[in-house]
């Protein structure tokens, strides 16, 4: 009996980990096109299938997860002003957390200037703690690390 239950405790256990490890709606992106001298842009790219939705850096305190964009400090890398986001951005008065809520369907863009010290191939790394959700469920906050090539 005790291996029976055991057995069914494992099953359940099992299947509770694989679905929370598939529920992620998010893909992501990384790349970097070289501009002009030793300036690049870095371009994060998320796509996700409806209803799901990421929300905004700009996202009120208060209220869901704002995505954040962190790079790793590098010595040869300065960054050029704020990470910008291109996408629809929605504004609606969220019922559940009372306040304003920014968010992006479908997909959003975040891009990044960055200058490289004179002549000098390096990369550029870091991660995006964002947090995904559709009408009855959000995904835990959740972090996509990158490592870019700037050559």
């Amino acid at each position: 009996m005790k291996k029976i239950v055991l057995l069914a405790v494992c099953i359940v256990a099992g299947y509770i980990v694989g679905y929370a490890q598939l529920k992620d709606p998010v893909s992501w992106s990384f790349e970097a096109t070289k501009k002009t001298g030793d300036t690049y842009e870095v371009i994060i790219t998320a796509n996700f299938s409806k209803p799901w939705h990421v929300y905004s850096q700009s996202t009120p305190d208060g209220g869901p997860i704002p995505t954040k964009i962190t790079f790793n400090i590098n010595p040869l890398i300065k960054l050029e002003g704020k990470t910008k986001e291109t996408g629809k951005l929605e504004k609606i008065n969220d019922k559940i957390f009372g306040i304003p809520v920014h968010f992006y369907s479908d997909k959003i863009v975040y891009t990044q200037l960055v200058k490289v010290k004179a002549g000098i191939k390096t990369n550029i790394s870091g991660f995006v703690k964002y947090m995904a959700c559709d009408d009855k469920e959000c995904t835990p906050p959740t972090k996509k690390t990158f490592d870019i090539k700037l050559q």
